[in-house]
């Protein structure tokens, strides 16, 4: 299968400056050879990569281990943090706090109606 290395390019550049990293920050992290990044990066080598080296580059870009693999294979990758575990359980607060509001809302609306009655002189409920 033939493997799309400028949109692999494009993709590793993007993320470098949404990470704000330069080049040598992202060999250190992979720990690939500073040769592999560069050709990666700009495209230079339309040669084999294995799996474990885009894994590594995934890695490295904080990404999930087969990102960069779906990205070379045009596959789309996905939300790289559609698994994130925190942000599954921020999601479910957020639900949570959505409920615990309206609830609080309709408790308000009762207390405010009990009060006009009792302000009319009415009795109470």
């Amino acid at each position: 299968m033939a493997r799309n290395w400028a949109a692999v390019a494009e993709a590793m550049k993007s993320r470098l400056a949404e990470l704000d990293m330069t080049q040598a920050d992202l060999i250190q992290r992979s720990r690939l050879a500073p040769m592999t990044i560069r050709e990666l990066l700009f495209n230079t080598a339309q040669r084999r990569r294995s799996n474990q080296t885009l894994a590594a580059l995934s890695a490295a870009l904080d990404w999930p281990p087969g990102y960069l693999q779906a990205v070379a294979e045009g596959r789309d990758p996905g939300d790289p943090d559609a698994d994130d575990p925190v942000l599954a359980e921020l999601a479910a607060l957020k639900e949570a706090v959505t409920t615990i509001n309206s609830r609080m809302d309709a408790v308000s609306s009762r207390l405010d109606a009990i009060e006009r009655r009792l302000a009319d002189g009415g009795e109470r409920p």
